[in-house]
């Protein structure tokens, strides 16, 4: 079934290839664009079967991203944020995922998960629960889900926080202030959520410490191996890999573009040319490298998950410090390519530079922060004890 849906993903992609200047322009991917992407079954790729998804290897999920990224960064980054959303919220208690998706099980959810939100714990006629509240940037997506995940710091009656949970609200709950208007990733309406004080029920709340444990109540009914991942394992990859697909539109756009360019101070062809042949088989290589890297790491997770098995923490680390590396690739393979495209590929429209742009925009994620990352690998292979949550 994941190759049906990969397959119907690639049937797609002229059009969304031929929609991506009309989507960094309106800001926002389509509605069209969204609902055809739902009808290849992207969207249920990590969704689970009892909730009519399709469970499937997170492989097959980003494999599918890298394409849809490839044809326009803007919608790839978004289907990747919101197709790893499922998977998320099957860690949730069944009643916050039969809330989401019982009645529709073609709900989507966005998200933004820095913790600016603050919860005070209540326990009134409503239930057990919190009083929530804040302002959140950069909820790719989000003019497309009726639910979001938010990010919040439970506070004690001291005012010291206690705890870092992960919230689910229902679209009425929040506002969305439009106000996405960057240089790269125009398309993706990463635009900001603001929550007067709400009243979110426990179970409609994750706490990172239970992620991080790669633990969650929708366990109990989810119990396939796809659940027993850790969070910053899937979530990081869902923000690196729409990255390697930009990098791989602007592979092909860059090729297209040599094999037809004549270079005006010579007259001579720029496909003749030996270094713009180098450049290519470098930027290839660093493209394929960077996902298989992260291939083979969740490879070896699903494997231990399948296998009942904890997912080694050296693998985990390791998982982010492909993760990371992956998207550096990617943006040195977008540089290696754009700085000989020649002065044409800067003209308004044409894919190299938006791919450029989307590329460097995607980079700038606390997520793909190199630096960060590859230190926790190196702070693990030297005995020190790693305490980030983001492992």
């Amino acid at each position: 079934m994941g190759d049906q849906v990969i397959d119907a993903v690639r049937e797609l992609l002229p059009v969304l290839r031929e929609r991506a200047q009309d989507t960094e322009d309106a800001r926002r991917v389509s509605d069209e664009s969204i609902k055809a992407v739902r009808q290849t079954g992207f969207f249920k790729l990590l969704q689970p079967t009892r909730y009519g998804g399709l469970e499937r290897h997170p492989n097959e999920f980003y494999r599918a991203v890298r394409a849809i990224a490839g044809a326009c960064g803007s919608t790839g980054w978004v289907a990747s944020v919101l197709g790893c959303h499922p998977w998320q919220l099957g860690l949730f208690d069944d009643r916050a995922q039969r809330e989401v998706w019982g009645e529709d099980d073609d709900t989507l959810v966005s998200s933004s998960y820095a913790p600016m939100g603050r919860a005070k714990p209540v326990d009134d006629v409503r239930g057990r629960g919190f009083e929530f509240s804040g302002r959140w940037s950069f909820s790719s997506g989000c003019d497309h889900a009726t639910w979001v995940f938010l990010g919040g710091l439970v506070l004690g009656e001291d005012g010291a926080p206690t705890d870092f949970r992960t919230f689910l609200l229902p679209r009425a709950d929040y506002e969305i202030d439009d106000v996405w208007d960057t240089i790269g990733l125009r398309g993706t309406g990463s635009n900001d959520i603001i929550v007067e004080p709400v009243f979110v029920p426990e179970y409609r709340t994750l706490s990172f410490l239970d992620t991080g444990r790669c633990h969650g109540p929708g366990q109990e009914v989810n119990t396939g191996p796809l659940y027993k991942l850790p969070f910053a394992s899937v979530f990081s990859c869902s923000i690196a890999v729409p990255v390697v697909g930009m990098a791989t539109g602007a592979y092909d756009a860059y090729v297209t573009h040599t094999r037809e360019r004549v270079r005006a101070s010579t007259g001579g062809r720029a496909a003749e040319d030996s270094f713009n042949q180098v450049r290519i088989a470098e930027a290839a290589c660093d493209i394929d490298a960077a996902m298989l890297q992260i291939e083979r790491d969740l490879d070896e997770q699903m494997r231990h998950a399948t296998a009942g098995e904890k997912i080694p923490f050296p693998l985990r680390v390791q998982t982010r410090r492909d993760q990371v590396n992956a998207t550096s690739s990617a943006i040195a393979a977008v540089d290696r390519l754009f700085e000989s495209a020649g002065g044409r590929a800067l003209k308004v429209g044409t894919p190299i530079q938006r791919f450029w742009r989307d590329a460097h925009a995607g980079r700038v994620h606390a997520i793909n922060d190199p630096e960060k990352a590859l230190a926790m690998y190196g702070q693990a292979q030297l005995g020190l004890k790693v305490t980030d949550a983001w492992i």
